[in-house]
């Protein structure tokens, strides 16, 4: 108990708040996985699987994708504590997959 308080006086302890660009940039790298995964996940799917007859648009597709990507991306966040983790990763891609197939409507085979 000492120690800890010699050492709390010895040192200021400052708070650090984050500017509004800073945060910006926190945001944004958290959200830049669901948005990779997503645009290459639809961009996949147009490759290598067949149109539907009432499939969606590429960019409402992605957007879709998109926000299953950050939907899951927040589930990790509040399990975990913190963002980052492999298993928060692996949930993503899956469950990006999985709305891609669900817009597809599972209609789609992969090309020969």
């Amino acid at each position: 108990m000492r120690r800890v308080s010699a050492l709390a006086s010895d040192q200021s302890l400052k708070i650090q708040t984050m500017g509004p660009l800073d945060s910006l940039m926190h945001v944004l790298n958290f959200l830049a996985p669901a948005a990779g995964v997503a645009l290459l996940t639809t961009l996949g799917a147009r490759i290598f699987m067949k149109k539907g007859p009432f499939t969606p648009s590429v960019p409402a597709q992605a957007t879709i994708n998109f926000i299953v990507g950050t939907a899951l991306l927040c589930v990790g966040l509040a399990s975990f504590g913190h963002d980052g983790k492999m298993a928060t990763y692996a949930a993503l891609v899956v469950g990006v997959a999985t709305s891609q197939l669900w817009l597809l409507r599972g209609q789609g085979r992969a090309r020969r």
